[in-house]
């Protein structure tokens, strides 16, 4: 696709032919534009050919994303499309900062990773695009981003595909829908000042059919909803555990508990998985046990970190005990919590049957009414609507597992390992 721009008219303008998805946002878009895309929709492409449209315009567009990686094919796709004029030294180009500019004016692309409002400072734009939405923490947008705009009443747009459980655990989110509540907040618009799109990877007709023909055999039925369609779903219906279940027996508080206990799914790494760190009681209702949690302070950090987050949560809950898997990095749990506080018990307990088979009986528990939340625990409740058997657990829910075998099993006398 070739444009003649105004001003570079000596030049062409080399993009890539847009799909009709594509199309469709480039065409229509509103002052607050949200894009729901599955992996390999083209989204990344078509957001590049909207830059360079609003570029030509002489905006000012300053496009961030979480990742490198990310921002590296966005970066491909604009220097592409401009590397006649930036080749002929008619637009200045800087690679270390990912910049280009019309010299002596204020029209600019910058491409810059940005996870918060920290990260995004700094700067000012006529059109500001947050790629993977989903990932980063809301005040790039409400603290920095939004008055980035004031100064000539801009554009944004904000693109995401529905986080997995995986994906959950890397965000800077304060709540990991948040993309997914302003979609249908924006569906729901009718000013005009917001406007969603919706691509799905089966849209895009430059990728493999075939690939995408054999793709459901490779996932799972909610992974492909979530990844392929591009759907926001809250729940998965092959999940153990319900959301109403939660919902209908969350406790505003609980007192007068038998016992408490700190479960630990470990982490070895600061830049693994998540440690599941969860704190909960029981008590003994109408002589039935019930399961009380109480706090997820569940991270992503060192041993030496979520050791300490362990250690901080056995004291302001006056627990009882740790409790963590043996063949699953225990005995690193027990060095680690004895390294901070030797005075902290742990206990290993031995895992000989699936994760699937384990999490029945406490799944029971929440379905027969006896699993309460005392609070609200986003990223733990959406772990455990969301795990489908069959597939790698997340720590949070191992955690919560592991905490009700201990607590409300063991007290029934039924021993699972």
């Amino acid at each position: 696709m070739t444009i003649q721009s105004q001003g570079l008219s000596t030049y062409e303008i080399h993009l890539r032919r847009p799909h009709a998805k594509q199309r469709e946002f480039i065409d229509g878009y509103a002052k607050r534009n949200v894009l729901r895309a599955g992996r390999r929709s083209g989204k990344t492409t078509g957001i590049g050919i909207y830059t360079v449209g609003q570029f030509i315009k002489r905006k000012r567009v300053l496009y961030a994303t979480p990742t490198a990686d990310q921002l590296g094919k966005f970066w491909f796709e604009v220097t592409k499309a401009l590397s006649e004029p930036i080749a002929a030294g008619v637009l200045y180009k800087n690679e270390t900062e990912h910049v280009i500019e019309v010299p002596g004016t204020e029209t600019r692309i910058r491409a810059k990773t940005a996870w918060n409002a920290d990260t995004l400072r700094g700067d000012y734009a006529d059109v500001l695009i947050f790629d993977e939405w989903q990932l980063m923490n809301e005040d790039a947008w409400g603290v920095v981003g939004a008055p980035m705009l004031l100064d000539n009443d801009g554009d944004a747009v904000f693109i995401y595909t529905p986080p997995s459980i995986r994906s959950r655990s890397i965000s800077k989110a304060k709540d990991p829908m948040h993309a997914a509540k302003m979609f249908k907040t924006a569906s729901a618009d009718k000013t005009g000042r917001w406007k969603t799109f919706h691509f799905t990877s089966l849209d895009n007709p430059y990728i493999s059919a075939v690939a995408l023909r054999d793709i459901v055999q490779d996932m799972t039925g909610f992974a492909y909803r979530q990844e392929i369609l591009a759907e926001d779903v809250e729940d998965n219906p092959s999940a153990m555990w319900k959301r109403n279940w939660i919902e209908d027996k969350r406790a505003l508080m609980v007192d007068d508990l038998d016992r408490v206990v700190i479960a630990v799914d470990p982490s070895a790494t600061s830049t693994g998985d998540e440690c599941g760190i969860i704190g909960g009681g029981m008590k003994v209702q109408d002589s039935m046990p019930h399961l009380y949690v109480l706090e997820d302070a569940s991270l992503q950090g060192s041993p030496d970190e979520w050791g300490r987050a362990v250690a901080t949560m056995y004291h302001k809950l006056n627990a009882d005990s740790v409790v963590a898997e043996a063949n699953n990095g225990g005995e690193m749990v027990t060095h680690v919590i004895k390294t901070i506080d030797a005075n902290i018990p742990v206990k290993l307990v031995h895992a000989s049957r699936g994760k699937a088979v384990r999490a029945e009986p406490v799944s029971a528990i929440y379905e027969q009414g006896r699993g309460h939340h005392v609070g609200s625990f986003p990223s733990l409740e959406d772990e455990m609507c969301q795990w489908e058997p069959g597939s790698e657990s997340p720590n949070r829910m191992d955690a919560l597992v592991w905490l009700g075998t201990e607590l409300v099993l063991g007290h029934q006398g039924r021993f699972f390992g």
